[in-house]
C-alpha cells in the first residue's frame, strides 16, 4: 500500500502500516505477519551425471585428491563474478570458490 499523504510505500511497524517518509499511518486495519522468518542459504548441487560437468585440477581439502568436477553459478548480483563450485572426483566433497 501507499501513503495517502505523500505516496511513499507504507511499511509494517508493530502491526500497523506507517509511511517511511512522512510518518503518516494508514487507516486500513493492521497487518499480521504469519509464519516464522527464516533465512535459508542454498547451495547448488551437482546432478548425479558426472560426465555433464568438466574436470579440472583442484585439490580436495578432505582427501587430497587433485582432480574435481566444476561448474559456475551466478549466486550474487549480475555485476559480480559467478561462484565456482567443485566436487571431488574421489570422495564427492563439494566446495566453492569466489572470484
Amino acid at each position: 500500500m501507499f501513503c495517502p499523504k505523500c505516496g511513499s510505500i507504507l511499511v509494517n511497524k508493530k502491526g500497523k502500516l506507517v509511511c517511511s517518509s512522512c510518518g503518516e499511518s494508514a487507516k486500513q486495519g493492521k497487518i499480521k505477519e504469519s509464519g516464522k522468518k527464516t533465512t535459508k542459504k542454498s547451495v547448488a548441487v551437482m546432478k548425479e551425471e558426472p560426465e555433464v560437468h568438466p574436470k579440472t585440477r583442484a585439490e580436495c581439502s578432505k582427501c587430497g585428491n587433485k582432480e574435481a568436477f566444476f561448474w559456475t553459478v551466478q549466486t550474487r548480483s549480475a555485476d559480480e563474478p559467478p561462484t565456482r563450485f567443485y566436487k571431488c572426483t574421489k570422495c564427492g566433497h563439494i566446495w566453492r570458490e569466489y572470484s
